[in-house]
């Protein structure tokens, strides 16, 4: 089947804005009037509450806009420096097996980390990918989906050049291990560097949906 569209958005694109258009696009897959799409936006800094989201976790709510988002998971953090892509895939088409897409979104993640010299692992029984530090694991990228009618929305957030004291309003998916950012890695990456490395693994990543 065709390559999905691969779209970049620059600037800061506002939250509810973002939910209404990919809302539509995923709309437009079930109907078959539009293609697959990758988009790729930088949100101005908010937080978004997932289905599982508990209140207690919402440690600072003044802090920054709070959003529901539709999408599984806790609270997340998006912001400026934080690579957002929204991966709205047929999945009807590419083997009706949610636990491989995120699997395979996962393993996305991991080969873009390699490109920077970073190994990016999963922890069993934790959400997102994560790398080893000097103090312990800590998160760099967070995982959250949707699946409705076989069509997937919402996606994965990678810290690219993030602050990383904007996480502090929140217990981020609920997990208390910090988190982090290429830029906290020592790595001098921009967004564009890591649209490129997307990209790059963009085919791997599709065929796992279907190996």
């Amino acid at each position: 089947m065709a390559d999905p569209v691969w779209e970049v958005t620059p600037g800061l694109t506002a939250y509810p804005a973002a939910l209404t258009r990919m809302q539509g696009i995923a709309a437009g897959i079930r109907a078959g009037s539009e293609s697959e799409r990758i988009w790729l936006v930088e949100h101005p800094p908010l937080y978004t509450a997932g289905t599982s989201a508990d209140p207690i976790e919402l440690i600072d709510p003044e802090r920054f806009p709070v959003f529901n988002a539709g999408r599984g998971g806790r609270y997340t953090y998006h912001g400026p420096g934080q690579r957002v892509a929204y991966v709205m895939l047929d999945l009807a088409a590419r083997g009706r097996d949610v636990r491989r897409f995120v699997a395979a979104l996962e393993g996305w993640l991991i080969d873009t980390l390699a490109d920077f010299g970073t190994n990016g692992r999963i922890i069993p029984g934790k959400v997102g990918v994560w790398v080893d530090t000097a103090a312990g694991p800590a998160k760099i990228a967070a995982i959250g989906v949707r699946v409705q009618r076989w069509v997937s929305f919402h996606g994965l957030s990678l810290n690219v050049t993030p602050n990383l004291n904007d996480f502090n309003g929140i217990i981020p998916c609920g997990l208390s291990e910090p988190v982090t950012s290429l830029a906290a890695l020592g790595h001098g990456a921009t967004l564009a560097d890591a649209d490129e490395a997307l990209a790059r693994h963009l085919p791997a990543m599709l065929a796992r949906l279907v190996a």
